[in-house]
């Protein structure tokens, strides 16, 4: 998948995220579902019928749950001195990087979280530890490091830690948490299935290109002989 691609797709993912934690903000899950969470990042063995029985038995994800803190109910486990950095792979074309600044305002809008910051990996700017430091700089005593990917590979297990952790050399008293990327999440399936819905409409002259495919000349049928 393109990087602008991934970057419009999972903008839509969060529109529909954000919706269902307005809907589950009253549940309540114990702290140990942290390690529940970690799960996602094994899927080697995991089986989608599996995967499917356990979100049911969970009833809520652990993702979406509430919590309180000094007295103030706070979605997520996030606290007023949490920074977070939404991290992407980072493109040489300027108009993919644009996509992840697009989708962090998103994303800070939605949930009212105050400390929210961009990073690409590589290739472009802000890097993780110039958002690392962006994050201090705003109050953040503890950085929550979100992986904007699909699935874990070698940026998830090794890139991005190993990035993080530099970064975190230069503030001693903060610490940091790198979440699981998006993995097997059900509401992908809508994602998808709404991507599929509106590309088969344009070629059909049912709709007009969507962001991403605008002025690319990309989104048509092709044939053997194209």
């Amino acid at each position: 998948m393109a990087a602008a691609t991934q970057s419009h797709f999972l903008i839509n993912l969060s529109h529909r995220i954000s919706s269902q934690r307005n809907l589950r903000a009253d549940a309540r899950v114990p702290s140990s579902c942290c390690e529940i969470a970690r799960s996602w990042a094994l899927p080697v063995l995991l089986k989608v019928d599996n995967f499917q029985s356990q979100r049911a038995r969970r009833r809520v994800s652990p993702c979406l749950a509430s919590f309180e803190d000094d007295g103030e109910l706070l979605r997520s486990g996030i606290r007023g001195s949490d920074g977070i950095i939404i991290v992407d792979h980072g493109s040489r074309r300027k108009e993919s990087n644009l996509m992840l600044e697009e989708f962090v305002k998103m994303f800070k809008d939605n949930t009212g979280y105050p400390i929210v910051q961009p990073a690409h990996m590589e290739l472009a700017e802000p890097s993780i530890k110039c958002a690392f430091s962006l994050c201090v700089q705003q109050g953040a005593k503890r950085v929550v490091v979100s992986p904007f990917f699909l699935f874990p590979g070698r940026h998830w297990h090794q890139d991005i830690p190993a990035l993080t952790a530099d970064a975190a050399k230069e503030f001693s008293d903060v610490s940091y948490l790198i979440t699981a990327p998006l993995g097997l999440h059900h509401l992908l399936i809508d994602v998808v299935n709404d991507r599929i819905q509106h590309c088969l409409s344009h070629v059909e002259g049912d709709a007009d290109e969507c962001l991403v495919c605008a002025g690319t000349n990309k989104c048509k049928l092709y044939n053997s002989s194209s």
